[in-house]
């Protein structure tokens, strides 16, 4: 940020952060950036930069930055057993024509060696068992030398024993294990995924199972474990099993999630258009007027801040255990994708009402979001229906255009028009200026409701066991 004062020009100085000779260059005093160059690859450096007017200097304004390595990064030593390790490394941007291997250990013989400049790999044999060895990797283009990557890693450390797979459902397994008897720092479960891919975790020494979740019903699985000490990875263990099944195996809402036998309230994992490519975390009530409503507006405590941007409220913030807001981009792709009705719960202590609309739709990005609502029935009166019709406003952008945006003079985000009955994304608590969480036809604009909930589902739907 500039200097709110007019100054003749800026001092930037510049120096390794464990020590060095310090350079510094001057900018003139329309100046904003400026480039450093000469810099030491995969360094540290301590930046200052100072105004200057006249021969009067400003007090210093302190930085550190850390340059781009131009060589191997992220050298792990993997599969060690008693006499060998494989290094594995993550190649740098710039090519280089080979690399350069170093392993030393105090006391024991050195290794050297080479590689390609394509390789990713180099195998180690003839280790000394239980020998603690510092590994370096340089790369070569040319004569130069790239920066380094080193690590150190113990030889004829004990793998993780017995992974099995207990506890299979159609979405989760428990893999449980037994701990090598010389305590690792960490654990690494990797496991494949129907895409083709790889996916990993990274564990605490002291656990010795781990629930994976959000698996793929009737499907097959891999997972392999490794025992770590800082970047050195034992051989892994594996076992292999394959997930149960769903009447549905990709959900497209907490209606069709209520076939697949769930009857209790939480989080879950939704398809959206039933797509295993598309999968979204939502919260279904299975619980209200039947159930197999799918939440995506929640007030009830405040510690969320709703008074946001457009991009935030296009792809949803917030806890979908707490407060949250979907996102608009879900909701129009679910309610482009059926029929649904929407469902407005709102509580202040004792008293609960709810406004129900039998036909709910949100229109794309292109359409500003906008509104359609039909058919409201309920208990806290009709205030939703005055802005059907109208397209999703946020601070920073108004497609209505008018001279002051709704959503700046009553601090929220919403399908306001003229401007609002309804503002459940308003400031939470706040009781002035038609600012609060308002539902006009139940308490009026002069009271924040303490709690909604937002929640759709299928029109069609029918609760398990009374019909359809």
């Amino acid at each position: 940020m500039p200097p709110s004062s007019r100054v003749d020009g800026f001092k930037v100085s510049y120096q390794l952060a464990d020590g060095g000779e310090p350079q510094s260059v001057q900018v003139d005093g329309r100046g904003r950036t400026q480039k450093l160059e000469g810099l030491t690859p995969g360094a540290r450096y301590e930046v200052t930069v100072v105004s200057m007017r006249g021969f009067e200097e400003s007090e210093p304004l302190t930085g550190f930055l850390t340059t781009v390595p131009d060589g191997p990064t992220q050298l792990r030593a993997l599969n060690l057993t008693e006499g060998s390790a494989l290094l594995h490394w993550k190649p740098p941007q710039t090519p280089v024509d080979t690399y350069d291997v170093k392993v030393t250990a105090s006391g024991a013989p050195s290794l050297q060696g080479s590689a390609p400049g394509s390789a990713v790999d180099y195998p180690l044999h003839g280790l000394e068992l239980h020998t603690n060895y510092t590994a370096t990797l340089r790369g070569l283009r040319g004569p130069n030398l790239t920066s380094p990557a080193s690590i150190t890693f113990t030889t004829g450390l004990e793998a993780p024993q017995d992974l099995e797979a207990k506890e299979v459902t159609p979405r989760t397994v428990l893999l449980t294990w037994t701990a090598p008897q010389v305590p690792p720092t960490g654990y690494l479960i990797t496991f494949n995924t129907p895409g083709g891919q790889t996916q990993e975790i990274l564990l605490p020494g002291g656990v010795t199972s781990h629930r994976l979740q959000g698996l793929f019903p009737s499907t097959p699985y891999s997972a392999w474990l490794r025992a770590m000490w800082g970047e050195s990875f034992t051989p892994p263990v594996s076992t292999s099993f394959t997930t149960g099944g769903l009447r549905i195996p990709f959900p497209r809402d907490c209606g069709e999630e209520m076939q697949n036998g769930v009857s209790t309230s939480r989080t879950t994992t939704i398809f959206l258009n039933g797509n295993r490519e598309r999968p979204l975390n939502v919260f279904c009530d299975m619980e209200t007027d039947g159930g197999g409503w799918l939440v995506f507006q929640r007030r009830m405590d405040g510690k969320t801040d709703f008074w946001r941007d457009w991009e935030d409220y296009a792809h949803g913030f917030g806890n979908i255990s707490g407060e949250f807001w979907l996102g608009n981009e879900a909701l129009h792709s679910l309610t482009k994708a059926g029929d649904y009705s929407l469902r407005v719960d709102l509580r202040a202590g004792e008293e609960a009402v709810f406004a129900q609309y039998e036909s709910f739709q949100v229109d794309s990005a292109a359409e500003h979001y906008r509104l359609h609502l039909e058919g409201y029935h309920g208990t806290a009166g009709d205030s939703m229906s005055y802005h059907s019709g109208s397209v999703f406003s946020a601070r920073d952008r108004d497609p209505n255009n008018l001279l002051i945006s709704c959503a700046v003079s009553y601090r929220g985000a919403w399908w306001y028009r003229n401007c609002h009955y309804a503002n459940l994304n308003g400031l939470y608590g706040s009781t002035v200026d038609h600012q609060g969480v308002s539902w006009y036809y139940w308490k009026g604009f002069e009271f924040s409701v303490p709690f909604t909930e937002m929640k759709l589902r299928p029109r069609s739907f029918r609760p398990p066991g009374r019909g359809g």
